[in-house]
């Protein structure tokens, strides 16, 4: 996969991908990463690329000459790859474990990351291919969205974590929130871990688990149950908890 980030600051990027998980996809050769400062494309002898919005308002806004421009030069030589073109934004699509995985299937992305008041209106109707939100607030710019997102689809790539039913196993991947962890010693200051984890019977434990990970979405994030396949034994089990309240 090929990643673009387009941003007035890419100074923020380096430390990000060159760390961790991002870091270890790139030296696999599953994704290469290039960030690019769009303010190099401004077609002005000052590099401006904010404007004062026409009928007046507070703040500035992003004119459309150096995005465009931006976009159609690393763009150029796709012949057969359309890159889908993510626009960092609080009007978005918010991201989910769904639109990450959909989007680790693309071979190019390219994320417009803005400043100051927004974007003018012809970048999103006539560049970008998707807008997405990483929540239900407004930060200063989208690089901090753009490597959330970022995060979230290179981890999916194939190879690049080191036990390939990790990206399965995560919470939300199955629709629910993954259920309880535990590792040695098996009794820390009196707290011990479920006898069923240390029993040997995996039928057993992967029943646990899976009661454990539709109980802790019950009990946190009912809105996922809200459209789940609920089997007979989960529905029953929700019966029992229900009692319980």
């Amino acid at each position: 996969m090929k990643i673009d980030v387009l941003t007035l600051f890419p100074e923020m990027f380096t430390g990000v991908f060159g760390s961790s998980i991002l870091k270890k996809a790139s030296e696999k050769e599953a994704v290469q990463y290039n960030v690019v400062n769009f303010r190099d494309y401004a077609d002005n002898k000052h590099q401006t690329v904010d404007d004062y919005p026409y009928g007046g308002g507070a703040g500035m806004v992003l004119k459309p000459q150096p995005i465009f421009d931006a976009v159609e030069e690393l763009t150029k030589n796709n012949h057969d790859v359309k890159p889908r073109v993510i626009l960092l934004c609080p009007q978005g699509k918010v991201l989910t474990q769904k639109v990450s995985e959909e989007l680790a299937k693309e071979k190019h992305l390219i994320f417009v990351c803005g400043h100051y008041e927004g974007y003018d209106e012809r970048i999103r109707e006539h560049v970008v291919t998707d807008e997405i939100s990483i929540g239900d607030y407004v930060l200063t710019g989208g690089e901090l969205g753009a490597m959330v997102v970022i995060d979230s689809v290179v981890r999916l790539l194939p190879g690049v974590l080191g036990n390939e039913d990790s990206p399965i196993l995560d919470s939300f991947s199955s629709g629910l929130l993954e259920h309880p962890h535990y590792t040695r010693p098996a009794e820390f200051r009196g707290m011990n871990v479920p006898d069923v984890l240390i029993s040997g019977n995996h039928k057993k434990i992967e029943e646990w688990r899976e009661m454990q990970s539709l109980k802790r979405t019950y009990q946190r994030r009912p809105d996922l149950l809200e459209d789940y396949p609920l089997t007979e034994r989960q529905k029953k089990w929700i019966s029992e908890w229900e009692k319980e309240k």
